[in-house]
């Protein structure tokens, strides 16, 4: 008879207590995922996995180590925690580590009201199939498209089980259900590529994998004939699909654990503006049918809104029980980890203020600048801000779009360029991060 995900978590924290541990944490994971892939009309690849995992986390004194596995069976349990126990003798002392308090730990939760489980039935292979087929029909039934690189839909169920020795227990389940699509168009060295893509927690939120297709194609014709843009300094807006990576370089700066590291470009700037007067970042881990929420962190704090920058001020570090204590401050609920892994910080949902204008009314305001699309590669010291990614995107002269490119590189410092930035109003509200197109002046382009 198949285990709940709440018995092995008890089974392991008893394991863990026989085998000397003076405290315990453990987790059991459950997931379904199936993802098919059509290309050319026909059937490519059809994956799905099912599996279960556990992970226990032992201390023994101001020690710590995780083991995980995929064998439940109790002789598995009762070596897992032998083992774990061994290791955290021989590991380093860490006065930081450590259970959170029974009187810190979330009480009660509304689960309904997260709505994170669709109830609707799994789809079959054949129903993400005939997704798939439609993308990509749909793609290559605008004009200008070539081929369609791949159309895929997948689905996936995840639950989680937490417990604990501090008398911690509790779990949760998620759906999500996606469809995308690449297409491309010209031929040679001619190709360009784009995509689109749609994911949902809840099947019946997805837009239609025909409109997937169609605006992949759209996004895709729209490069044809990219080239690369002026060397020299310019205003850039990033687009509202990239636009979240500039705030995911903020989230990452007042991570508890770069801090407490000292490897941070705002590690001195908490009260200090980073973001311009009337910008706030809130982080909302209890949006209905978000990918990011949660009832509790993962060691068991409760979790709330909160936001992390207020009126373009640093109002708050990302911290779990571990790094807080390093700063001498309190948990803000922000643990994460998987089975074989000890907690550490993160965000969940995220939302930065919009702005009042639209996308190509900041256009207008730019004049002659670059609208980036597309990025990719990355140089980012984390310790100075110093910025420098490759772009690919839009050329706009007189406040229009021009003409695509492609190959240029986009250099300056973070700290500068949040501190100016100006949000458009085209954020898409059901992301987990919820971040409009970013308007940033004088950045350094280097094209032709």
């Amino acid at each position: 008879m198949q285990q709940s995900l709440a018995s092995l978590t008890q089974a392991l924290l008893a394991a863990a207590r026989k085998a000397g541990a003076d405290a315990a944490d453990a987790m059991a994971v459950e997931g379904t995922s199936l993802s098919i892939d059509v290309r050319g009309g026909r059937l490519e690849q059809a994956e799905r996995s099912e599996g279960t995992e556990i992970g226990l986390r032992v201390m023994v004194g101001q020690r710590q180590a995780c083991v995980s596995a995929s064998d439940l069976s109790a002789a598995t349990i009762a070596t897992m925690a032998e083992r774990a126990v061994a290791m955290a003798r021989e590991a380093p002392v860490d006065p930081t580590i450590g259970l959170a308090r029974a009187d810190q730990l979330a009480q009660g939760w509304d689960l309904a009201a997260l709505d994170l489980a669709d109830p609707a039935a799994e789809p079959s292979a054949a129903a993400l199939e005939q997704d798939a087929r439609e993308a990509e029909a749909a793609a290559l039934a605008v004009k200008g498209i070539a081929m369609v690189d791949s159309a895929s839909a997948g689905y996936g169920r995840r639950s989680v089980h937490i417990a604990a020795s501090n008398g911690f227990d509790g779990g949760y389940e998620r759906t999500s259900r996606a469809i995308s699509c690449v297409a491309i168009t010209g031929t040679g060295t001619g190709m360009e590529r784009d995509y689109y893509g749609d994911h949902r927690t809840w099947q019946s939120d997805l837009i239609s994998a025909a409109e997937v297709g169609r605006l992949a194609a759209e996004r895709t014709l729209a490069r044809a004939g990219a080239r690369k843009p002026k060397t020299g300094a310019y205003p850039v807006l990033f687009d509202e699909r990239v636009a979240s990576s500039l705030i995911g370089h903020l989230l990452g700066a007042i991570n508890g654990a770069a801090i407490a590291r000292g490897s941070s470009w705002l590690r001195d700037a908490m009260g200090q503006q980073v973001l311009p007067r009337g910008l706030s970042v809130t982080e909302n881990p209890l949006r209905p049918r978000a990918t990011g929420s949660r009832p509790f962190d993962a060691e068991g704090l409760p979790v709330q809104v909160r936001d992390l920058v207020a009126d373009g001020i640093l109002a708050s570090w990302v911290l779990d029980l571990a790094s807080a204590r390093k700063l001498g401050l309190a948990s803000t609920g922000n643990a994460s980890r998987g089975p074989g892994s000890p907690p550490s910080p993160a965000t969940t949902n995220i939302a930065l203020t919009q702005g009042s204008r639209n996308r190509d009314e900041l256009l207008r305001e730019m004049g002659t600048g670059l609208l980036i699309t597309a990025m990719i590669g990355a140089s980012i010291n984390p310790t100075t801000g110093d910025y420098s990614r490759g772009a690919s995107g839009f050329w706009v002269e007189n406040g229009a779009i021009a003409y695509p490119v492609n190959e240029c590189t986009v250099a300056g410092n973070l700290r500068a360029m949040l501190a100016g930035i100006v949000p458009a109003n085209d954020a898409r509200a059901h992301l987990s991060t919820v971040v409009p197109s970013l308007l940033v002046e004088g950045l350094t382009l280097a094209g032709e």
